[in-house]
């Protein structure tokens, strides 16, 4: 697609891809025969968009912007109209995630909070409330499937589990590994690993969760034996990742500056890197080729401005991997996903 792609977002059966070039667009795209044609521009945001999240039972696009912004858009007589929502924040929005139930969302954000929003129908807008227990940028989420804990990443070096209880919105607080105390805002665990947590995701049970950090290593947080969880870190020969996906309860792939999806599993109660995820045979061998490569491609960024060794990486994305999403999948599975990338290019993969 020629720009880099800063994140992407299937609707719910799969026929139609909102995905943002790097600018302050949202394209969208449906499968017409063997072809992707666009559809649709969305240009409410004055700059970058930073998240997109294609609500499945209402068909509503959520999107974040670095203008401090986020936009619900609902399909209405064939066009795309947006409505404002309430932020309230003074820095730039990093993220944007639907909870289970798409009865709120959450916004993350540089400016220290993360923004749990909710429809106000007496103003058709809108409106937040705020979290505002980290230390430095948020800059992922992931909601539990009971629709009130949230996950946290944040660029102060840690992971953090929070109550995003609404009374007006949510019925009873469930029972959680947590207990079922759980106030609005409330941090409930934190855990600390060696850099930035660039995502958290949670298992499809939503009795373990797993986050990724800028020291190469992998967290896993086991729950079922209630709460602060088991903690395993797995410390990778690789580069730093930047998003990840469980395909099931023992599995998870998580993409980043690598430029190909890598494998982790569990067996046994134990996690560990299992394979890389490569549509070419002489890209099987990350942990030498592929991974020298990406470290020449870095070096001349650093040293020369150059970006030679673009071509040279045995990969079939030729820059990092921004984002990962689901594509065919189960509420227990994912069978199929896609990564976008900063080489512009959208690609499927099958889960392994």
């Amino acid at each position: 697609m020629g720009a880099s792609i800063t994140c992407h977002a299937w609707n719910g059966d799969k026929s139609r891809i909102a995905f943002c070039p790097n600018n302050n667009e949202i394209h969208i795209y449906s499968k017409q025969g063997n072809e992707w044609k666009q559809e649709h521009v969305l240009s409410e945001h004055d700059q970058t968009v930073t998240g997109i999240d294609w609500g499945h039972k209402t068909n509503r696009i959520v999107t974040s912007s670095l203008d401090r912004n986020a936009y619900v858009w609902t399909f209405t007589n064939n066009v795309w109209k947006p409505t404002l929502v309430i932020l309230r924040i003074p820095r730039a929005a990093t993220g944007v995630k639907w909870s289970p139930l798409e009865n709120k969302f959450a916004v993350s954000s540089s400016a220290k909070c993360v923004a749990v929003c909710f429809f106000d129908k007496d103003n058709d807008w809108w409106v937040s409330r705020h979290i505002k227990k980290h230390k430095s940028t948020v800059l992922s989420l992931s909601w539990h499937p009971n629709n009130v804990l949230l996950l946290t990443g944040s660029s102060d070096f840690k992971a953090r589990v929070f109550s995003a209880h609404i009374k007006i919105v949510d019925a009873e607080a469930p029972q959680t590994a947590y207990g079922n105390k759980l106030p609005f805002g409330e941090m409930l665990a934190e855990y600390v690993v060696g850099g930035w947590v660039h995502s958290a995701q949670w298992a499809p049970s939503g009795n373990r969760f797993a986050f990724v950090s800028h020291d190469s290593c992998v967290t896993v947080v086991d729950l079922s034996a209630g709460a602060p969880g088991d903690v395993q870190s797995i410390k990778l020969a690789f580069l730093p990742l930047s998003d990840l996906i469980f395909t099931n309860e023992n599995t998870l792939i998580a993409g980043g500056h690598d430029c190909s999806p890598l494998v982790l599993g569990n067996q046994g109660g134990k996690w560990g890197f299992s394979n890389v995820i490569t549509e070419k045979k002489d890209a099987v061998k990350q942990e030498k080729g592929g991974l020298n490569a990406a470290f020449e491609l870095f070096k001349n960024k650093v040293e020369v401005g150059a970006n030679e060794n673009v071509q040279n990486l045995s990969t079939l994305h030729q820059n990092c991997i921004t984002c990962l999403a689901p594509f065919e999948s189960t509420t227990t599975e994912v069978k199929k996903f896609t990564t976008s990338a900063l080489d512009g290019k959208i690609v499927l993969w099958n889960a392994q």
